[in-house]
C-alpha cells in the first residue's frame, strides 16, 4: 500500500472506559466489556451504526484506549501462554531462526555494502568492503541505537563518490523515518538530520554535496500517527546545513493528496519526478539539473498507467509502462518529441508479466512472473535485442540484479519454499552464476514437497495455489492447513522461504497459498478484477481455495486455519464473515476493518483505488455489504457461530491504524454466539510491520501456533 463524510454528533453511552472483566458468551474465556456510544454515520441516506467509534483514538494519547488496551492483552497472554505447547514451539522458531542471512550485494563508490544478521539479531547490521575479498566492516548496527531492538534501519543511500551514507531510522514500526548521514571511512555521523519524512528514499546528486528527499509538514500535536498525510513536498537538503535550509524543489497545494519520489538519473543530468496518488497510476516529470532555477517538465501529465524510469541516453528516457500493455512493456521517449506517436517499443509485451527491469552492463535484465515464478531474460539496448535467458537453479523467486551500467557483474537472491534465500554472482559477459553465499538452515529440504495446482472460483477464474508440507502425508482429510492470502494492489505472492512456514510445515500442517485476484501475477486486468464494485471476486477466490482443500482431502473445516495480514486482513475478516461455518481459526493481522472510514486516516485515502469509496454512493454500497466490522454489526444477535478468532495488531501501526482490529474484535467480541474464543494481540513499540525486532516476530509466531495447536486440535511430533 502506498495511500466528505457526514457524521452525526457523538452522543456517549453510561460508560467508556473498561468495566471490570466480564463473562461472555465463548466458553470459559472472560473478555473486557467494552462501553457502546450511540454514533450513527448517514451515507447516502443509510443510517450506519459506530458504536465503537471511541476506539479509534490513539492509544497513546487516551487512557480509556490504553485501558482497554491492557484489559485486551491481558485476557490474551493469560490464554496463549496457559497452553503447554506454547514453549516448545517458541524454542524450535528460535533454533529455526539462529542461521546468518545476508542481503545481496550492491555496488557504490567502488565499494560494495550488504546487510547481515548473524540469526537472532533484532535488527540486520549493515557492512562495507572494499572488494568482494577484503574483510568486511560495519558501517551501522541498528541494535546499538535501543535496548529493544524497535529502531530499524529503514532505507540507505550511498553517495556517487563513495565517502557518505544517508540512511533512514524508523522507531518502533512507525512509517516516520529520520535521515542522517554517516562519513564511511571515518563511521562518524554529520549534523545533518532530516525529519518527518515518509515514503520517501533519498537520491544524491551527481556531486555528492546534497540529496533530494520528501516529506510532510510536522504534524499537529497528538497526530502524527492517525491524521492524513497530504501535502507531500520534494526537498533538497544540501550537506552540512540545516534542515530549516533545505531547498523546496516541488508542491502541489492545488493537489494535496499528491505525492512526489524524486529520483537523479545515473548520469546526473536529470531529476525524475514520479507523482502518485493512488494506485499504481502515476504521472512522471523531469527537471533538468544543470537549470536550478527551471521548473519540472510533465512528460506525462495524466494518471491513466504505470510509468517508472529505468535510465537514459542523453535525452532519450527508457520507461516501463502498463500504458496499451497490461503486462507492461519498455519503451524509448525521446524528451525532445515526446509525444506518443514518437515512442518506440525497445521490449513488447509478453504473455508473461514484466515485474522488474535494470540496466547493468548497458543491457536490459528482465524479469518475468510466469504463473507466479520467476525467470529472467537479458535484452540489448538500445534495440531491445533479446541476448539470453538467465539459467536459475530452479523454479522459484529470483531477485536482485542491480548496478550501474558499466558494471560487468551482479548479485541475485534465489529463494522458494524449501530453498532459503541464497545469493548468486552473475558475470553479465559470460552469462555465468556463481554460488556467492548460502545460508545453513537446520533442516531438509528433501523432507518436504511442494506442487502448484490451478482450481476454479466462483465465476469459473482458474486460479493458482501453492501448497507445501512434509512428504509422505495422508490425504484423508485430517491435516491441519494453514490458508494464507492477500489479493490487493497489485502485490503478487511468489515462492519464498519462511522460518515460519517451516516451523508449521514441521508441526505436520499443510501451507496453502493461492494467486488470488487484485494480485499483480498477471497483469494489470488480474488486478483490477479484484478492485472496488469487483473485490468480492478476491474473497470468492480464497473461499473457492478453501473448498479445493476440502474436496481434495487435503484438510475439513474444523482443521483449516486462514490467515493474512494488512490488505490480507482484510481479506480473512470478509471471509470468517461471510462463511464462518468453513474455517476453524481466523488469524487477522493489522487488517483494514472499517471499509467506510479507512481513507480517514494517515495514508488511507491512497487506498481509493484498489477500494473505492463511501464519499461514492455506489462504492459505498459495495463496501457496506463487506466491510467487516459493519457485518459484525449487522450480524450481532442472529446467534452466528464464528471460528476462533486471533486479531493481531500494534500500538504504533500508522499505515494501518489499531483503531481498524480495536473496533473489529469489540464487534466480534459481541456477536459471537459460540463458544469459540476472540482474542485480540496488541503488540508495544511495533508497527505495521516492517523493521520489527526478530524477538517481536517470533514471540509473535509462536504465540500464532500456539492458538492454532490449541485451536485446531493438533499434536505436536
Amino acid at each position: 500500500m502506498r495511500a466528505s463524510l457526514f457524521v452525526a454528533p457523538l452522543t456517549l453511552g453510561v460508560c467508556i472506559v473498561c468495566a471490570p472483566l466480564a463473562l461472555a458468551n465463548a466458553g470459559t474465556v472472560t473478555y473486557p466489556r467494552t462501553a457502546t456510544v450511540d454514533h450513527v454515520d448517514e451515507l447516502h441516506g443509510v443510517k450506519v451504526p459506530d458504536p465503537y467509534r471511541w476506539l479509534e483514538e490513539d492509544v497513546r494519547t487516551s487512557q480509556r484506549v490504553a485501558d482497554w488496551v491492557a484489559a485486551q492483552n491481558e485476557v490474551t497472554f493469560g490464554f496463549l501462554h496457559d497452553i503447554p505447547e506454547r514453549e516448545a514451539i517458541q524454542d524450535r522458531l528460535t533454533t529455526l531462526w539462529n542461521y546468518e542471512r545476508y542481503s545481496a550485494p550492491s555496488k557504490s563508490g567502488g565499494r560494495y555494502f550488504f546487510s547481515k544478521n548473524d540469526g537472532l539479531q533484532n535488527q540486520s547490521v549493515f557492512y562495507v568492503q572494499e572488494t568482494l575479498d577484503s574483510e568486511p566492516r560495519v558501517l551501522l548496527d541498528p541494535n546499538t541505537l535501543s535496548e529493544d531492538g524497535t529502531v530499524a534501519l529503514s532505507g540507505a543511500a550511498v553517495s556517487p563518490c563513495g565517502k557518505w551514507l544517508a540512511y533512514g531510522l524508523a522507531e518502533a514500526g512507525s512509517d516516520w523515518n529520520e535521515w542522517r548521514v554517516r562519513n564511511i571511512d571515518t563511521l562518524e555521523d554529520t549534523d545533518d538530520h532530516v525529519r518527518w519524512v515518509k515514503f520517501s528514499g533519498a537520491s544524491w546528486t551527481k556531486d555528492s554535496k546534497g540529496f533530494f528527499y520528501s516529506r510532510f509538514d510536522e504534524p499537529g500535536e497528538g497526530e502524527a500517527f492517525v491524521s492524513s498525510n497530504l501535502n507531500q513536498k520534494l526537498y533538497y537538503h544540501r550537506l552540512g546545513t540545516d534542515q530549516s535550509q533545505d531547498v523546496l524543489v516541488y508542491k502541489r497545494p492545488d493537489n494535496p493528496e499528491w505525492g512526489f519520489s524524486g529520483g537523479v538519473s545515473e548520469d546526473g543530468a536529470y531529476l525524475v519526478i514520479s507523482v502518485w496518488k493512488a494506485g499504481p497510476q502515476n504521472l512522471l516529470f523531469y527537471k533538468p539539473l544543470d537549470e536550478p532555477y527551471g521548473m519540472p517538465i510533465e512528460l506525462i501529465d495524466e494518471f491513466e498507467a504505470s510509468f517508472s524510469f529505468l535510465g537514459n541516453d542523453g535525452p532519450i528516457f527508457y520507461l516501463v509502462t502498463d500504458l496499451d500493455a497490461p503486462k507492461r512493456r519498455i519503451v524509448a521517449v525521446d524528451t525532445r518529441s515526446p509525444e506518443r506517436e514518437n515512442w518506440k517499443t525497445i521490449v513488447p509485451e509478453s504473455d508473461n508479466v514484466l515485474r522488474g527491469v535494470n540496466i547493468v552492463n548497458n543491457m536490459i535484465v528482465a524479469s518475468y512472473l510466469k504463473d507466479a515464478n520467476t525467470n529472467v531474460r537479458i535484452f540489448a539496448l538500445p534495440d531491445g535485442r533479446h541476448i539470453r535467458d538467465v539459467e536459475l537453479p530452479g523454479i522459484g523467486t529470483a531477485g536482485g540484479f542491480g548496478g550501474r551500467r558499466a558494471d560487468t557483474e551482479t548479485f541475485y537472491t534465489f529463494t522458494s519454499f524449501t530453498t532459503p534465500p541464497t545469493i548468486y554472482h552473475y558475470d553479465l559477459i559470460t552469462g555465468e552464476s556463481t554460488l556467492f553465499r548460502r545460508p545453513d538452515v537446520d533442516f531438509n529440504p528433501d523432507d518436504y514437497e511442494v506442487r502448484q495446482v490451478f482450481y476454479s472460483s466462483k465465476d469459473g477464474t482458474r486460479v493458482p495455489m501453492f501448497i507445501a508440507h512434509k512428504k509422505g502425508i495422508t490425504l484423508d482429510g485430517s491435516n491441519p492447513t494453514l490458508l494464507y492470502g492477500y489479493g490487493g494492489f497489485n502485490i503478487s505472492l511468489t515462492p519464498s522461504f519462511s522460518v515460519v512456514n517451516l516451523a508449521w510445515m514441521e508441526m505436520g500442517g499443510v501451507y496453502a497459498m493461492p494467486n488470488i485476484r487484485g494480485g499483480g501475477e498477471y497483469g494489470r486486468e488480474w488486478h483490477q478484477a479484484g478492485t472496488k464494485l469487483q473485490k468480492q471476486n478476491v474473497f470468492d477466490d480464497f473461499i473457492a481455495a478453501a473448498e479445493w482443500l476440502i474436496d481434495n482431502r487435503y484438510t475439513r473445516p474444523d482443521k483449516l486455519a486462514i490467515f493474512g495480514g494488512s490488505n490480507g486482513g482484510l481479506l480473512v475478516g470478509a471471509c470468517m464473515t461471510q462463511r464462518p461455518e468453513l474455517f476453524g481459526a481466523a488469524i487477522p493481522a493489522v487488517g483494514v476493518m472499517d471499509m467506510l472510514r479507512f481513507h480517514k486516516f494517515t495514508i488511507g485515502r491512497a487506498w481509493v483505488h484498489d477500494y473505492g469509496s463511501a464519499d461514492n454512493e455506489d462504492e459505498f454500497h459495495a463496501l457496506y455489504e463487506y466491510s467487516p466490522y459493519h457485518v459484525l454489526l449487522r450480524q450481532k444477535g442472529q446467534g452466528m457461530q464464528y471460528p476462533p478468532t486471533l486479531i493481531t495488531t500494534a500500538d504504533t501501526d500508522d499505515r494501518v491504524v489499531p483503531g481498524h482490529s480495536f473496533k473489529y474484535a469489540a464487534a466480534l467480541q459481541a456477536a459471537q454466539a459460540g463458544p469459540a474464543p476472540v482474542l485480540i494481540r496488541i503488540e508495544t513499540s511495533a508497527g505495521h510491520g516492517a523493521g520489527k525486532p526478530t524477538s517481536k516476530v517470533i514471540e509473535e509466531a509462536a504465540d500464532r501456533y500456539a492458538f492454532l495447536v490449541r485451536t485446531l486440535g493438533m499434536r505436536l511430533p
